[in-house]
């Protein structure tokens, strides 16, 4: 993925973390128990978090294995779109099942920061360049 790209995906997904954060505790709370409210703040938190991860995988470009990259990137966003997309849906509809999903996007993330892990390690000068 490239840099500009990355950074432009980021700063979305952190600026629609903010909004759905603050949505959350002004909008949601007088329609949803405690416990969805809490589910809602698990999606903002992860969100945020790894929009933040995407963000500074855009500033460690150069010193990282590119192909690998672009695929810990990816995996991040579709990490970010599974896991807290569907603890979004799951508030708002109420539909339980959606929570089933959840876990696919957990080990995107898994994923996600192993391929960073690895990326570093396979970097250009480094001593696991291959």
């Amino acid at each position: 993925m490239r840099t500009q790209t990355l950074i432009i995906t980021a700063a979305l997904l952190l600026m629609t973390g903010v909004a759905t954060g603050a949505f959350g505790a002004h909008g949601l709370k007088a329609h949803v128990g405690a416990d969805m409210l809490a589910t809602w703040h698990t999606a903002v938190l992860y969100q945020l978090t790894h929009a933040l991860g995407l963000l500074a995988l855009a500033g460690l470009q150069p010193h990282l294995n590119r192909r690998l990259a672009s695929a810990a990137a990816l995996f991040l966003l579709v990490g970010i779109l599974i896991f807290s997309g569907s603890l979004y849906v799951l508030v708002l509809s109420g539909i339980r099942m959606l929570g089933a999903i959840t876990p696919i996007g957990g080990v995107c993330f898994i994923i996600g920061w192993l391929l960073v892990a690895l990326a570093a390690w396979r970097a250009p000068g480094s001593t696991g360049h291959r």
